[in-house]
């Protein structure tokens, strides 16, 4: 037995699901779709690449992603979805299921349903009622009739019945994120008068009906059912918790043999996985769920990303499978890295949520902390050992510094890593120590690079300032130099501006290396100004104004966090100008003028600069002459986010 698993015995214990066993209790989910494939269904190398990798995460459990089942697509919630209606598909789910069942899992293929969210090539979508959309990118509704519904029965079926057929050793139906399985179960979007509305039990006969369907048509092989323990939709009249569980009841009188419990809808105006929310909070439906129903199997991995939180939830009763997900796209190799007691080099899953803003918007989805996600079957995105050994030295230990830094040490260079600073993390640091949602996050990321380089051997010289002048003295011993020196804050772009001297660095302030009033003026409503905004107004009580030119603020923050900040904003009583310029800055504070050329005086104490950043690329011109490669990432080539950082880096990396 390998030294983790001795940690963690409940995680790596052997279980039963049906007539199988399983070699753990960690069952992959199926993370929605990945948008890798094909415009009419069929999955691609690229989608066969990935899914080999997560066959090989030590899983017990391996979900497949969502397949449609109908031929008219109703039910494709998005572009590159696969689908799972015909015969001619099955060749690549058959390549798939035996890829997982090689490894020693179950394979689980999950049919998907988008109902309210479905459609997306037609122009319509159908659901109970006509419940019409509150978010503006969805299709207007169509109402199913009585013999649509037991078609979209008998469709569901038929899928089961391929994937059976394909090699899988069951199958799984949603409700999450409010498809059409969620649609017929919640008072929101169910308001028929016939036998499938009305009553929790009438609302219900579609899911039992469905479940029985596919239970006939595939028996002997089990049936997961993910069902919502909260679907956060109150705002707009759906489901009590009581309700939701009222409906796991159900499923189970009608023989689903285990309950994935899930939280929220897309339209819901609560996070229910974001970085706002802190790791366990969702553990009371779980356990709540287990409670109600002893003798189902229920898994469970909302916003729990820590094998060894796992453990404990599973000691303790509260599920009997971690079902995981994301943290799995953020690291493959996380149940390996706690079998081997090696946890303190997992890539954690910091729940920015990358993923679902760039599905939402009909992209493949990629992970912030996993740059190769949706690469996998490309060589050069793969480590291999390099050809030629070099000497190697990068200016920045922020996260693209250290990404390149950790690739290329992988394949066997030798890697020297400098900073002004006296820790590794650059401006992320900063980012983290003003963060309102969970800091802890972002400064694992932090931790996660201070543990790689100290295993593989990266030498640090911290507090050493790297210019022209340091160059020649260490000229020649390194033959390849990376700038990765980031971005700093533009004070060009307001030079103009009378008074503009007594303007103070954002990154300054959200470093600690200046202070400020109590009555603070930002100028910049981007992610920089909006956090120290954050900050300032809820750990210093400051009295904050936000000055911002666009018409919005946020207009750099992912689609999927925008709301968040809009709400803090809200919460904290912060005043936000938009469509609004610095005019000038004087001992009272800052003159603004807004859209219609008014101006007023914003009295404050301090005036801080947060927009505009410049990338710190003045090394790339003094060093051109003075080694033999030179490379620039990150912001200090294009000032952008974490992800982008964190992918130069990698690319680089892996290919020095």
């Amino acid at each position: 037995m390998q030294p983790g698993m001795t940690k963690l015995p409940h995680l790596f214990e052997r279980a039963r699901f049906g007539r199988f066993e399983t070699k753990n209790r960690i069952k992959y989910g199926a993370c929605c779709v990945s948008n890798y494939n094909t415009r009419d269904g069929f999955i691609t190398e690229r989608e066969i690449a990935r899914m080999r990798v997560i066959a090989r995460t030590g899983c017990g459990i391996i979900t497949n992603q969502g397949a449609y089942p109908d031929p008219l697509g109703e039910g494709k919630a998005y572009f590159r979805q696969v689908a799972i209606f015909d015969d001619k598909f099955l060749p690549q789910f058959e390549r798939i299921a035996a890829d997982i069942k090689a490894q020693g899992a179950m394979a689980i293929q999950q049919i998907l349903h988008a109902g309210r969210y479905g459609g997306i090539d037609l122009g319509y979508c159908i659901q109970p009622s006509d419940v019409p959309q509150t978010l503006p990118h969805f299709r207007p509704p169509k109402v199913m009739t009585q013999e649509e519904i037991r078609d979209c029965i008998r469709q569901h079926a038929e899928a089961a019945r391929r994937a059976i057929r394909a090699g899988f050793d069951g199958t799984e139906i949603t409700s999450f994120m409010g498809y059409l399985l969620a649609n017929f179960n919640s008072r929101f979007t169910n308001q028929r008068s016939d036998e499938y509305g009305g009553s929790l039990a009438n609302r219900g006969r579609f899911m039992r009906e469905l479940i029985d369907g596919i239970k006939q048509a595939t028996p002997d092989h089990p049936l997961v059912v993910r069902l919502n323990g909260a679907e956060l939709m109150d705002k707009w009249g759906g489901n009590t918790e009581d309700e939701c569980f009222e409906l796991m009841q159900q499923a189970v009188d009608v023989g689903v043999d285990m309950i994935s419990v899930t939280v929220g809808w897309q339209e819901a105006p609560e996070s229910s996985i974001g970085r706002d929310i802190p790791p366990g909070y969702w553990n009371y439906l779980s356990a709540r769920a287990k409670k109600l129903l002893p003798n189902t199997l229920i898994t469970f991995g909302n916003r729990l990303p820590d094998p060894r939180m796992a453990d404990d939830c599973l000691r303790d009763g509260v599920f009997d499978f971690w079902e995981v997900c994301r943290p799995l796209l953020a690291d493959p190799d996380l149940v390996h890295k706690a079998a081997e007691d090696r946890l303190d080099e997992v890539r954690r899953c910091i729940g920015s949520l990358n993923c679902l803003s760039r599905l939402f918007r009909d992209l493949p989805y990629t992970c912030t902390m996993n740059p190769a996600l949706g690469h996998e079957v490309e060589p050069e995105y793969h480590v291999t050992p390099a050809a030629v050994k070099k000497k190697i030295m990068v200016i920045g230990a922020g996260p693209a510094g250290m990404e390149c830094a950790i690739g290329a040490r992988q394949r066997g260079h030798d890697v020297t890593v400098f900073d002004r600073a006296g820790r590794i993390g650059g401006n992320l640091l900063a980012y983290a120590n003003n963060d309102l949602a969970r800091p802890d996050d972002l400064l694992s990321v932090v931790s996660h690079y201070e543990v790689m380089a100290r295993k593989l051997g990266i030498e640090l010289r911290l507090n050493t300032e790297v210019h022209a002048k340091f160059m020649r003295s260490v000229l020649h011993q390194y033959d390849v130099c990376v700038v990765a020196a980031g971005a700093r804050i533009d004070r060009g772009r307001v030079a103009h501006v009378p008074g503009a001297e007594r303007l103070i660095d954002a990154l300054d302030v959200a470093h600690g290396r200046a202070g400020v009033g109590q009555h603070v003026v930002i100028v910049g409503g981007g992610k920089v100004g909006l956090t120290l905004a954050e900050s300032l107004r809820k750990h210093r009580g400051a009295e904050v104004t936000v000055v911002e030119a666009d018409k919005r603020i946020a207009g750099d923050v992912k689609p999927s966090f925008k709301w968040r900040h809009a709400s803090w904003v809200e919460e904290l009583g912060i005043t936000c100008l938009t469509s609004t310029s610095l005019v000038k800055i004087d001992e009272r504070g800052a003159t603004v003028r807004d859209a219609k050329g008014a101006e007023r005086l914003v009295e404050a104490d301090s005036v801080v600069l947060a927009a505009g950043a410049a990338p710190a690329h003045d090394l790339l011109h003094e060093f051109e002459w003075m080694v033999d490669e030179l490379h620039g990432i990150g912001d200090a080539m294009v000032p952008r986010g974490l992800e982008q950082a964190i992918a130069d880096g990698f690319r680089l990396g892996v290919r020095l």
